[in-house]
């Protein structure tokens, strides 16, 4: 089942990476398009509930490359997750799922490498094994601060790897669920703007 989504995933990426690549008309150098980045990954976490958790992650920044200078760097970025495969801890059902969104900002200094951190705000889902039938599920407003490195590997295809802290708010007696972890994954600029 992980072998068809990930398949899915990366058809997706791939006919989104070729749409602009039939329209381009005017030089590279002028002809910024979409100030949009989209990506997909392979997430690794350590659950902070029974052992780790795989799968993969789709994310996509949108970017204000032509805003005033004080906000160049500055962008949203809007990320799904799915950490459902490769368990190592003893519950056989848990499964978390995570949609956020929010600010991330981008250190552009250097062409080809850009450090970026980013706060992300949004809703998970997680699936446990529990003693009380009724309750197998339950879903939290998540809090995620993160940040990586995307590496350019040839002209608007990038490579991201990505560490991410997550807080899932009041979980038993008001502790919080602290998943954190890795994804590595590639990108398509839609930009055009780092094209030189």
């Amino acid at each position: 089942m992980y072998l068809k989504y990930m398949k899915m995933l990366l058809a997706a990426l791939l006919v989104s990476a070729l749409i602009p690549a039939y329209s381009q008309v005017a030089s590279s150098a002028t002809a910024g398009s979409l100030p949009l980045t989209v990506g997909v990954g392979y997430s690794n976490y350590a659950t902070d509930w029974s052992g780790r958790l795989s799968g993969p992650t789709l994310w996509a920044d949108w970017n204000f490359y032509h805003g005033p200078p004080l906000l160049r760097g500055f962008g949203i970025e809007v990320e799904a997750r799915d950490l459902n495969y490769d368990r190592t801890g003893s519950d056989p059902k848990l499964r978390m799922d995570t949609v956020s969104g929010g600010a991330i900002y981008t250190w552009r200094h250097y062409r080809n490498v850009h450090p970026y951190a980013k706060f992300l705000v949004g809703y998970g889902s997680i699936d446990f094994s529990s003693s009380r039938p009724n309750y197998t599920h339950d879903s939290r407003t998540v809090y995620a601060p993160g940040g990586g490195l995307d590496y350019r590997v040839y002209r608007n295809v990038w490579v991201r790897g990505n560490y991410e802290y997550q807080a899932w708010t009041d979980f038993f007696n008001h502790h919080a669920l602290n998943p954190q972890g890795f994804t590595i994954g590639a990108a398509y600029d839609f930009s055009g703007i780092h094209r030189r």
